[in-house]
């Protein structure tokens, strides 16, 4: 297993906020490799702030400063490869600083280049602080909509992102994500949200081996809608697209109340939820499975993964932090890039 890890392409890690738990989940997952078999992966970002969150947590990572992807996996069965920005500025754990901004985005548009050079496989994402990053130039919603931005800036095509959020008990959906909830009524419409189920029902079959998925659709309004009585979206809209997919022979049903879709039962019936807003699909999962569940992005040209959780300044740099999502993280982001590379080896 060691030899054909060492020659394996790696997967690359984004630092993320380095005031936040990102690095220090991140260094966990390396101490964990071996028990959980995660193939070799690297870190871009600062090796200074890693190796310094490794002396103040007291975890032992040693770290080795590589300059190219291809020299991680030897390195990565006796340290924590790292592509080092050379990034000295001074942190504190739970206050995040601008001036870090750059080495965050940095880090994160190289991992992207890496991916679609063939550098690295994948890449796991660590979490962000939007705020901080404004000074920098960062402009979008999200990390989701900034991923679509860079991967425009390297193949010149458009992309249209899905963010899915997947743990063992639950996967959902927003189609709508980092807008603001009075804006989505006036951003939902059948376009939308026939392309965010096209994209999912794709990934299902072809990313996730399901041959016949089943997709359960939110609605918008309580009660979806009640006959119209509260909010006409749901016969507008949403209602007409389902239509459209089970002439398709496609498992579909909907729309669904959402304060009733979400319990055990329910759950076992669908392998999707499809949801108007985000935090309509953020607050089940993460009630349901906080610790575990995985962020990822459908509908790039590369494969995107991400901790299903923020920065945590709260438990910062007191060795709190759960890295169950960053090592699912890794794990799915592995098994999606083999997918990825069977499909073009398919088409080749």
């Amino acid at each position: 297993m060691k030899n054909l890890k060492k020659i394996m392409t790696p997967i690359a890690v984004t630092i993320g906020e380095p005031s936040g738990i990102g690095p220090e989940v991140t260094l966990k997952a390396w101490n964990k490799r071996s028990e959980n078999n995660l193939n070799p992966f690297f870190v871009i970002g600062s090796a200074t702030i890693l190796q310094k969150q490794a002396e103040d947590l007291g975890l032992n990572v040693p770290i080795s400063v590589i300059t190219s992807p291809h020299q991680a996996a030897p390195l990565f069965e006796k340290s924590l490869p790292v592509i080092d920005f050379a990034y000295e500025v001074d942190f504190k754990f739970g206050l995040p600083k601008t001036e870090t901004a750059p080495m965050v985005l940095d880090a994160i548009d190289k991992a992207v280049e890496f991916v679609i050079n063939g550098g690295a496989s994948a890449m796991v994402t660590s979490p962000i602080h939007k705020s901080s990053l404004y000074s920098a130039g960062f402009n979008s919603p999200g990390h989701t909509e900034y991923l679509a931005s860079l991967s425009k800036k390297y193949t010149g095509k458009d992309y249209h992102p899905v963010m899915m959020l997947a743990s063992d008990e639950l996967c959902v959906v927003p189609v709508t994500i980092h807008v603001a909830l009075s804006k989505v009524p006036e951003i939902l419409n059948q376009k939308l949200l026939i392309r965010s189920i096209e994209t999912v029902y794709d990934a299902l079959k072809e990313k996730f081996d399901i041959p016949f998925p089943r997709i359960a659709v939110a609605g918008l309004n309580p009660h979806a809608g009640e006959d119209n009585s509260m909010g006409t979206e749901e016969s507008d809209i949403i209602a007409p697209v389902i239509e459209i997919f089970k002439k398709k022979n496609i498992h579909i049903f909907g729309p669904m109340s959402a304060d009733t879709m979400f319990h055990k039962s329910a759950r076992a019936k669908y392998d999707v939820a499809i949801c108007m807003y985000h935090d309509q699909a953020l607050i089940p999962i993460k009630t349901i499975d906080f610790d575990a569940g995985v962020n990822l992005t459908l509908g790039l040209p590369i494969v995107r993964t991400s901790p299903d959780h923020g920065t945590a300044f709260d438990i910062a740099g007191q060795g709190l932090a759960n890295p169950t999502s960053m090592i699912n993280s890794l794990q799915l982001a592995d098994k999606l890039s083999r997918t990825d590379s069977a499909a073009e080896k398919k088409l080749i």
